[in-house]
């Protein structure tokens, strides 16, 4: 059984059982508008601990800006997003750094420091937040660049490294504090094709370790493997919330079925399976 299938089918409990189960992440009747543009309107879901929730969709449908929400990167414009119950909208300076501290993200574009190695982009916030020490950060690190497959790149700088290698350096970084959620903002996008399959394979590494995932993506092969469930956001909706066998065989909403007619990802299926 996969990581997917047994957390699905541990998530999947006794109504009475699930309802005693706090959210991890929960979003309460949630608008976001920059200036006339209304970009989410009225989102209400939760993340509950362990889960790995895909949000899909077509391009300029809100998805980046739903997930920037949870750590406080955009501002709500009315509902409340929470984090283990927490209003993100209530945190101002180190109380928001706390919460950020335990939030890892993946950007599209790795965001990584130029003039910094691999192994000092890493362990740049365990010194910084997690006050480890600077040699026991650089073991942070190296531990972390291993688990990406990496350990050979330590001393690169990014421009010596390829896009696939860059970005998982990215989510060595996001690991790094040892989060309780991470967020993948299209972490393939930026990526050539034959990157992709790189990446993913470390993101399910990360999903079968039981860590708390919200993943942008249109890579539909890791979320029909990997996830355990999926929103389908359009125009700052959800449209359809659903397990990946019922949203990929037998999805609702016509525009759901509308997407998932125009997506291909036949390479990103077999590299997660």
């Amino acid at each position: 059984m996969t990581r997917s299938a047994s957390h699905r089918a541990s998530i999947m409990a006794p109504e009475t059982a699930l309802s005693e189960i706090k959210p991890k992440i929960e979003f309460r009747h949630v608008h976001k508008h920059h200036g006339a543009l209304h970009v989410i309107q009225g989102v209400s879901t939760t993340v509950r601990a362990g889960e790995v929730v895909v949000i899909c969709g077509p391009s300029g449908s809100g998805k980046s800006t739903l997930i920037r929400l949870i750590n406080g990167l955009e501002t709500i414009s009315e509902g409340e997003v929470l984090v283990d119950g927490i209003a993100v909208s209530l945190l101002r300076g180190r109380a928001l750094q706390a919460l950020r501290s335990r939030i890892g993200f993946v950007f599209q574009q790795f965001n990584l420091y130029a003039h910094l190695t691999a192994e000092e982009n890493v362990s740049l916030a365990p010194r910084r937040i997690g006050g480890l020490t600077k040699a026991a950060a650089r073991q942070c690190a190296l531990a972390l660049l291993e688990r990406v497959g990496l350990s050979d790149k330590t001393d690169a700088f990014p421009h010596q490294l390829s896009g696939g290698q860059q970005q998982r350096v990215a989510i060595a970084r996001a690991l790094a504090l040892d989060p309780d959620i991470v967020l993948f903002d299209e972490p393939t996008s930026a990526l050539d094709p034959e990157m992709i399959g790189e990446v993913l394979i470390v993101m399910r590494e990360v999903a079968r370790s039981g860590i708390t995932m919200v993943v942008v993506t249109h890579e539909m092969g890791f979320a029909r493997q990997l996830a355990d469930r999926v929103l389908f956001l359009d125009e700052g909706e959800i449209l359809e919330e659903a397990s990946p066998e019922r949203f990929f065989l037998a999805p609702s909403h016509p525009r759901a079925r509308r997407f998932l007619s125009q997506i291909h990802s036949p390479l990103h299926l077999a590299e997660v399976e």
